[in-house]
């Protein structure tokens, strides 16, 4: 009898780890992507944060990316962090906003009246236009770090 229940314990064991070790490998990767934001020019006000997942709404909608975040000026960089993405790839659109709306302000004719900045830093002027997602998007794995560099004007 006491080895029958020996050998009980030890199949439950089993099943239990193997149930275990089935749900860890079923588990879904997720990745971080941090964003360095650098050149930004003024002490006040917020960088924010748009990270798409495709082109539906990139780069300035706001209702349409995946994650969103504005983090205070503190000096010439700022860094965020965005945790829980499925890898795949990501286009990541930045603002320096600094009336508080959380959005790129224009005039008349679209042209930015604050800072800005799109993943991969792409040429961004009246003749290329907006950029488009598969030209800034980037491959976002385990841990990705992307570095934006801040425009104020458009490009020549």
């Amino acid at each position: 009898m006491m080895l029958k229940i020996s050998q009980l314990h030890h199949l439950l064991l089993a099943t239990l780890m193997s149930l275990s070790l089935a749900e860890t490998v079923h588990a879904e990767q997720t990745a971080t992507l941090t964003i360095a934001v650098n050149g930004i020019r003024h002490q006040k006000g917020e960088i924010c944060f748009r990270v798409f997942a495709n082109e539906e709404g990139f780069p300035l909608s706001d209702t349409s990316e995946v994650q969103s975040g504005c983090a205070k000026i503190t000096g010439n960089s700022v860094k965020k962090v965005f945790s829980g993405l499925k890898p795949g790839a990501y286009a990541v659109a930045v603002v320096d906003d600094q009336n508080g709306d959380r959005k790129l302000n224009t005039d008349f004719f679209g042209i930015p009246k604050e800072g800005f900045g799109i993943s991969k830093n792409p040429t961004v002027s009246i003749q290329t236009g907006t950029p488009k997602f598969r030209d800034a998007s980037v491959a976002v794995s385990k841990n990705t770090t992307l570095n934006i560099v801040m425009k104020y004007s458009l490009d020549p």
